[in-house]
């Protein structure tokens, strides 16, 4: 297979997928040269049935152990297989922790990522001091301290708008700025979780976790809501010194001007854990 060439190139369809994944046992998403992927293991699903490798280009970069529940991507093919029926295809090759909710072809000028007008994502923290087996993987058990949500919720709509949030960027990115448009927020919590959501054009690497962190610091009243905002207007990433577990992070969904999958199929598909009393 890794000797096999595409055909030449013609008109290929582009097919778009809303894709699901448990990224505990995966690098991320962006294919790696020594470790699994969630990319490479798609294309690779991908060449079993085609015949020669084809990339695909998602909307979002996430990282290592961190989950989606619609991540998007997309991926051009030459041959007689119909949009719709790649989802089933591609199930039937993947592992039990990636799921291709839905595929359908899309304009060859419209694109995964540049196409994007948002992404959001999800972060859940279980706070009750007994541990679950069973939200183990999708949440960070955070049970040493309280945790003030409204104090949480404060910290986060300082960042809406245009933002420079350099304090929130991991280093080794090789993206060449650090603005960032935060259009919506949220904290709420239900019982023993606790969900912070954010929203924006882009994210920049490891800033959801960082900012995590800090606000855990927030909530917990271990840190000022003047303090965290003077931090991240200052841009003093030495301060930000705490990422929260790639575990409790979710990419929820991603938005697009027009989009061709109905909206029970990407929207909202991350289970809202409830607690039994």
């Amino acid at each position: 297979m890794t000797g096999s060439r595409a055909p030449e190139k013609t008109s290929s369809p582009r097919v778009a997928l809303v894709i699901q994944y448990l990224g505990t046992n995966y690098h991320g998403w962006q294919r790696q040269p020594q470790a699994q992927s969630i990319q490479a293991t798609i294309e690779d699903a991908i060449a079993t049935v085609v015949g020669y490798k084809v990339t695909i280009y998602g909307a979002g970069r996430t990282d290592a152990g961190v989950h989606a529940a619609a991540q998007v991507a997309h991926f051009e093919y030459q041959g007689p297989i119909p949009a719709e029926k790649w989802a089933k295809i591609l199930n039937s090759r993947l592992p039990d922790d990636i799921l291709i909710r839905s595929s359908a072809v899309v304009p060859n000028n419209w694109h995964a990522c540049f196409s994007a007008l948002w992404r959001r994502y999800r972060y859940t923290i279980y706070t009750d001091k007994v541990a679950n087996l069973f939200l183990n993987q999708v949440t960070w058990h955070y049970y040493h301290a309280p945790l003030d949500e409204l104090l949480i919720q404060q910290a986060l709509e300082t960042l809406l708008g245009q933002h420079d949030l350099a304090a929130f960027m991991r280093t080794g990115s090789d993206r060449k700025h650090s603005w960032v448009n935060v259009q919506d927020v949220k904290c709420y919590r239900q019982d023993a979780l606790l969900q912070l959501e954010i929203q924006a054009d882009g994210f920049l690497y490891g800033m959801v976790r960082l900012l995590v962190g800090m606000l855990i610091e927030v909530g917990s009243c271990k840190r000022s809501l003047g303090n965290f905002t003077q931090i991240w207007q200052n841009k003093r990433r030495e301060e930000v010194k705490f990422s929260a577990p790639a575990k409790g992070l979710c990419l929820l969904r991603v938005g697009y001007p027009k989009f061709p999958f109905p909206q029970n199929l990407w929207f909202d598909t991350q289970p809202m854990y409830v607690l039994a009393q």
